[in-house]
């Protein structure tokens, strides 16, 4: 049965979403969600009706998601590391603390599903409580990838 890739990544942002300190990212929201949609490989992305970028599905406003399937590991690699993504992921110390705890996690999917918030989050806290799994990883599982390596991501 063929896979799509699922990806999960969370962030607790320094500031409110209409904060001028949080504007170089909220700003850049629109292009890089747009190199995702037109990025080959990109299947779908968690946006609200109103095409809002910048989803909070628990009660502190503060706790952004980005939620997206992608149809190999190769394509999610190259959105990340080889397009303008790569530039704001870079500046994210300015709006984000750094995590204690796993913050990414992918996981394999049949294609055709749409994972859900729910879904995601229970992939997260098992990759949390038992590390990479083939249920629940992050780049390091993903062997023939390198270019998290040398990207510094972790």
């Amino acid at each position: 049965m063929k896979q799509h890739l699922a990806q999960l990544n969370i962030g607790r942002a320094n500031y409110d979403n209409d904060d001028p300190l949080f504007a170089g990212f909220i700003d850049n929201l629109d292009k890089v969600n747009g190199v995702a949609d037109r990025s080959k490989g990109f299947v779908w992305r968690l946006q609200d009706d109103a095409g809002e970028q910048t989803i909070t599905p628990t009660d502190d406003p503060r706790l952004l998601v980005n939620l997206s399937v992608w149809e190999t590991a190769e394509d999610l690699e190259h959105f990340v590391f080889n397009t303008i993504h790569k530039r704001i992921y870079d500046g994210r110390a300015a709006w984000f603390p750094q995590m204690e705890e796993a913050h990414f996690v992918m996981w394999w999917v049949p294609v055709g599903h749409i994972p859900t918030v729910n879904e995601a989050f229970e992939r997260l806290e098992q990759l949390r409580a038992e590390g990479p799994t083939d249920d629940a990883f992050g780049w390091e599982r993903l062997e023939k990838l390198k270019l998290w390596m040398t990207k510094q991501c972790a």
